[in-house]
């Protein structure tokens, strides 16, 4: 079975440039594949240095001269509202071409543009809502911040779940006034192009919004050092992300990356058993074990230990394998061959350092595409590979604690510090072991669920900075200290003779 082409697509995908959808200046465009059948389906633009240039002028055109970065909060908030209407009216052409181009299974793809919708809607809320200080010292002087948006920014977004992580950058840049230039993943171009019709539906001014598409190594290497962009925020690897911000190193961009990730879920003896068994085959099996947040490492106090492999590996080879299309798959397509063989890669490492109690190989239903069966390994060791290294698929690890102290050196024993789990019903033990995670976030009793007001980045090589709320603001907008003289002001007159200098007043100290 394979999944059959979603109806009304462009003939090729193209840039979108100061309003305009437009091809490459050298013509290149590259292959767009089908993850169900890895065939070709589309072509799409490959930019490169000249493409990224024309669209960073339209932004930096749209800003120095255009009205969105000195509209009034309400005025912004306004058009944000009505990119979320768009965004939600088209759910289902969002869902099929988003399972369709990502192998993303549909019943899950359908809660996209909800969340995307959900992502404008609040930052609309806070900009309006947004207060700023204002400090007195009575008679002398009244100091406040002037924010102001920082100016063009550069999205590079990643290619799972790719239309909701855009909006999750998109948003708060627009909500603050900035113009962009988003640079989508190359594998996963499909759903971008929505945004060029959403946002002229909802009178986004021209050249506030742009999108050059292609690959890392040109058009994200182009847009990253562009001296007219002030900053980049990116989502995906690690080592990408340390090449990015080393090349951004010599115009000093602000930066906000979130990288990888290989989160532990710390499972004691005495949490809720089925409760920590949904969540955690949930975590890491959902979005095709393809999200930044899977709880990929599942460290299991002794004494449950042998019960709860057991169940988990039974639960595990019932996980619904099938085609994106089909409303029943829980798992669908791997989004790319070469990540297909990645992960492929690592089952196999994998079957070398542990003992694989489900899963590992492709279902037999499904000889064409990149499919691979929920993969569980037991008694994984902390220096072996699947253990400390994010494959970014489903596959999990379980590994046996026995003390507190012990379960707390393993979660932290790995290069990444994204996210962590901790299930127990021990409030003290749940509060202290969260406190002594290096990542993040932590979440006590629960899978993934959040509130767009926390803080979403990690620690260590899962990233820098932090987006969420007011500090997604605090990235895309510049904060300018005013200080309004409102009487005498002091100044010690150098270079005058015959004066006496037995009050500093304001002078203060400097920097």
């Amino acid at each position: 079975m394979t999944d059959a082409k979603p109806a009304n697509l462009p003939e090729r995908l193209r840039h979108y440039i100061g309003g305009e959808l437009t091809d490459s200046v050298s013509g290149e465009t590259f292959d767009v594949l089908n993850p169900a059948t890895n065939e070709v389906y589309i072509q799409c633009a490959a930019g490169d240095k000249a493409d990224v240039d024309k669209a960073v002028a339209a932004a930096r055109e749209a800003f120095d001269s255009g009205p969105w970065p000195n509209l009034m909060p309400r005025e912004r908030a306004r058009i944000l509202y009505k990119i979320a209407d768009e965004v939600q009216a088209r759910n289902a052409e969002l869902a099929e071409r988003e399972s369709f181009d990502s192998g993303l299974p549909i019943r899950q793809a359908k809660g996209q543009a909800a969340r995307a919708a959900e992502n404008f809607r609040f930052f609309a809320d806070l900009i309006v809502a947004q207060i700023d200080d204002a400090f007195r010292m009575p008679g002398r002087q009244l100091n406040y911040v002037n924010r102001k948006p920082k100016g063009v920014a550069g999205l590079i977004t990643p290619w799972n779940t790719p239309f909701m992580q855009e909006s999750w950058k998109l948003a708060p840049a627009l909500a603050s006034g900035c113009t962009v230039v988003l640079k989508p993943a190359e594998f996963t171009p499909l759903s971008a192009e929505l945004w060029t019709e959403i946002f002229e539906n909802a009178g986004l001014p021209t050249g506030v919004f742009n999108i050059v598409h292609g690959f890392g190594e040109t058009a994200g290497d182009a847009l990253v050092k562009h001296e007219d962009v002030n900053l980049i925020s990116f989502t995906g690897e690690t080592t990408t992300g340390q090449i990015i911000f080393g090349n951004c190193a010599p115009t000093m961009k602000a930066m906000s990356m979130e990288l990888g990730g290989k989160s532990p879920a710390i499972i004691f003896e005495d949490a809720d058993f089925e409760a920590a068994l949904d969540s955690t085959l949930f975590g890491v099996f959902s979005l095709n074990g393809e999200r930044c947040t899977a709880s990929s490492r599942l460290l299991v106090q002794r004494s449950i230990y042998d019960d709860f492999v057991a169940a988990y590996a039974e639960r595990a080879k019932k996980v619904k394998v099938g085609p994106p299309s089909d409303e029943t798959s829980e798992i669908a397509a791997l989004v790319h061959p070469e990540h297909y063989e990645r992960v492929m890669n690592y089952v196999e490492i994998g079957k070398s350092e542990a003992r694989l109690v489900a899963g590992g190989k492709r279902p037999e239903n499904l000889p064409v595409g990149n499919y691979l069966e929920a993969t569980v390994f037991a008694d994984v060791p902390r220096e072996a590979r699947i253990f400390q290294e994010e494959i970014f698929g489903p596959v999990v690890a379980i590994t046996p604690f026995d003390t507190e102290a012990e379960a707390i050196e393993l979660a932290n024993d790995v290069k990444y510090g994204l996210a962590a789990y901790v299930w127990t019903r021990d409030v003290t033990r749940a509060h202290t072991v969260a406190h002594q995670i290096e990542s993040g976030m932590v979440w006590i009793n629960s899978h993934n669920v959040r509130d767009l007001r926390t803080p979403f980045g990690g620690v260590k090589g899962s990233g820098l900075g932090q987006e969420g709320g007011y500090r997604s603001l605090e990235f895309y907008s510049t904060q300018q200290a005013i200080h309004v003289t409102l009487g005498d002001v002091h100044t010690t007159r150098f270079g005058a003779t015959g004066y006496t200098d037995n009050d500093p007043g304001l002078a203060g100290p400097g920097c």
